[in-house]
């Protein structure tokens, strides 16, 4: 058992808990508060007064999957060969050794949902890991298909109907490639349960199944206004489960992205305006989706920009009319959700996974960092001495 005591806690669902506790057994918690009594012989980690928050959560990565610095030969997010690879998935090519999960300990990151990239239309399924260091990727998976990635706009029509003078070469065609293999899946689906019959097995169309049957989402890649449009029309189309990655421009159609009810992984918010699609980037979807009550969390898109920085992205939203606490929800409590797992991540409550981070200044504050991050009760990081 081990028990972080004399913390500032911040839970995420709850307001904050002055000379709190949180008590781990068996890798959940199993109280939080300011009354929680230690059982003898628990060790004991004396948080100094500093915040304790639920470990974060980076809904949209590709850590493991592009290595910083080392170009094609190391880069394995996108398969370019066709504009439909749902087939594919993202387990398959991460490497659990890239430096990049020392850049989640070091932002407090304790879950990601690792997604293929964004060049083609139906891409392939995601996987969600814990970020603690291991030699088998397996030994870090929490969910192996975390929804299929799908995408619209600029990346799709550049990665094959500029490169290679295939479809799509229009936001038409990636629309309608996209509806053409969810159709196809519903009808293969249908047949597969009549018939059972292998020999007209498709790996492609296998994988959407969970998609047209709703029991995983759609993870849309979607920045311009009229490209989210599309994706929560296509989806009405299917009555998919979806949610919008990315989501640039979203402060232009917040009130129609609250009564969708979707989840927006919005972000980075600190990167370039590399391409058309990205003018205007920053923080202002987020402050609107906050206005105007829709669902939302942030995303550092590592390596885009790097996962250390989550918790500034956060900060940042104070600056632009956020409240401190829905700030941190964006990086806890509303990504957990985000990717399906808020009834066991991204707070500090009883029968949760124990995942916590104990840092040495306010989470917000882009000058704190952490000072040991638990996962599942185990400690996973320390901060050096300076």
């Amino acid at each position: 058992m081990l028990a972080v005591t004399n913390a500032e806690v911040h839970p995420a669902a709850e307001a904050v808990i002055r000379d709190g506790t949180v008590l781990i057994e068996d890798g959940e918690i199993r109280a939080v508060g300011s009354g929680v009594q230690v059982p003898p012989g628990a060790e004991v980690i004396d948080a100094g007064g500093c915040p304790v928050t639920p470990g974060l959560v980076e809904p949209h990565a590709h850590v493991g999957m592009i290595s910083a610095g080392f170009g094609f030969g190391d880069s394995d997010v996108n398969e370019t060969t066709d504009p439909v690879t749902s087939h594919v998935r993202a387990i398959d090519g991460l490497n659990p050794q890239d430096e990049g999960f020392s850049d989640f300990a070091l932002g407090g990151i304790t879950t990601a949902l690792v997604l293929p990239g964004s060049a083609n239309v139906l891409g392939g399924t995601g996987v969600i890991i814990k970020t603690r260091r291991a030699k088998v990727v397996d030994d870090l998976v929490l969910r192996e298909n975390g929804g299929m990635k799908a995408a619209l706009g600029e990346n799709p029509k550049n990665a094959h109907g500029k490169q290679n003078e295939r479809a799509p070469k229009t936001r038409m065609g990636s629309a309608a490639i996209m509806r053409e293999w969810l159709r196809r899946a519903a009808e293969y689906a249908d047949n597969r349960a009549d018939d059972g019959d292998d020999a007209k097995y498709d790996a492609r169309l296998e994988a959407l199944i969970p998609v047209v049957r709703g029991r995983i989402p759609l993870r849309i890649h979607a920045h311009r206004a009229d490209d989210i449009v599309t994706a929560t029309r296509i989806a009405g189309e299917f009555d998919l489960d979806y949610t919008i990655e990315h989501t640039t421009q979203g402060k232009k159609i917040a009130g129609l992205l609250a009564r969708e009810g979707v989840s927006c992984a919005v972000g980075p918010c600190m990167s370039s305006e590399s391409k058309v699609e990205l003018e205007g980037v920053g923080y202002d979807t987020p402050a609107a989706l906050e206005g105007a009550g829709a669902r939302y969390c942030l995303t550092t898109d590592h390596p885009v920009v790097r996962g250390l920085y989550l918790h500034m992205l956060a900060g940042v939203l104070s600056a632009h009319g956020v409240p401190a606490d829905a700030a941190l929800r964006s990086v806890t409590l509303s990504a957990a959700e985000h990717i399906g797992l808020g009834d066991r991540l991204g707070s500090l409550e009883a029968g949760k996974d124990a995942d916590v981070v104990i840092w040495n200044g306010d989470p917000l504050d882009g000058r704190s960092r952490p000072e040991a991050v638990i996962i599942e009760g185990e400690v996973t990081y320390e901060a050096p001495d300076l």
